[in-house]
């Protein structure tokens, strides 16, 4: 695994930011870490870049312990925070390439290059970053983080303050060092984590609540499947609660739409088109439906 968290516990006076909190993340796996304001995402994020210690519990990166081999750990994770440190009076090629040198970083003029092209700052590469929006600032904090070629990208808010172009290039980057790369960002943008995760992790209030791929995550708080049915008339509740699996049917008065609340994770899409064929009605519409990210984010934080 390249990064492994064991019964993480991280108290500040007599607070407990995170408590006990445990999860294991591969390579090639984009992990959404999401969580309300002051859940202890950051803190947990710090804690695996080395920029905190933990109060108990262990973390490794790569098989490096965070609080015994810190300086390996740094090697080989690249961290955008939530608020972008850089030097706003340096030039964008003149602070990558800065921070290559900084990193030992052999070919320090190619690889400033490709990061530059990479990230999209191609057009501002030759101004001041205090003169750059907030979008492209965040591009610099990613270039900067991916400037050692990391094994693990760590990026907290990373598309804060990007125009819809600028998300969509950015998020088609994230994807694609997803691939060979352990990501884990946080956001409260939902439809990104829908987007780009393979896995999502919530934690609230210093506790793990949920550790999922979306699909199953959805599933098991829906209890099964919805699925939407149109016929071409009405239908008595009653008989469609006859199809095995529905265990619940909700209409409105007259109406020829209907939900069905399946009991489990079988597809009963063709027994719902049986019983229209035998019943000698029309199938106008048949739809199954999942919980959004944010239906689930908020059934589990709330």
């Amino acid at each position: 695994m390249s990064i492994s968290v064991s019964e993480l516990t991280k108290v500040y006076g007599d607070q407990k930011a995170l408590d006990g909190i445990s999860f294991e993340a591969p390579s090639g796996q984009v992990l959404g870490f999401l969580g309300p304001n002051g859940a202890g995402k950051t803190t947990t994020m710090k804690i695996l870049t080395c920029y905190l210690s933990q109060t108990s519990g262990s973390a490794s990166v790569c098989g490096h312990d965070v609080s015994t081999d810190s300086l390996e750990v740094r090697k080989l994770v690249g961290y955008l925070p939530e608020h972008n440190p850089l030097y706003k009076d340096m030039y964008v090629r003149e602070y990558l390439s800065f921070v290559g040198r900084a990193n030992k970083i052999e070919r320090v003029s190619q690889r400033t290059e490709t990061l530059i092209e990479q990230t999209g700052l191609g057009r501002e590469a030759h101004k001041p970053i205090g003169a750059l929006s907030k979008g492209y600032r965040q591009r610099v904090g990613l270039a900067q983080a991916l400037m050692h070629d990391p094994q693990v990208l760590i990026l907290d808010e990373p598309t804060s303050g990007l125009d819809p172009n600028q998300l969509a290039e950015i998020r088609k980057l994230i994807s694609e060092l997803g691939k060979e790369k352990t990501v884990i960002f946080s956001t409260h943008i939902m439809q990104e984590v829908q987007a780009l995760c393979d896995r999502v992790i919530i934690i609230n209030q210093g506790r793990l609540v949920a550790d999922d791929p979306i699909g199953r995550l959805q599933q098991r708080l829906s209890g099964g499947q919805v699925l939407t049915v149109e016929f071409d008339r009405s239908v008595a509740k009653q008989q469609l609660l006859k199809i095995q699996g529905v265990d619940r049917v909700e209409t409105n008065p007259g109406s020829t739409t209907f939900r069905l609340y399946v009991d489990s994770a079988d597809d009963v899409r063709p027994a719902v088109f049986r019983y229209a064929v035998d019943q000698g009605l029309v199938l106008l519409g048949l739809q199954r439906e999942d919980l959004s990210v944010e239906e689930v984010f908020r059934a589990l934080t709330n």
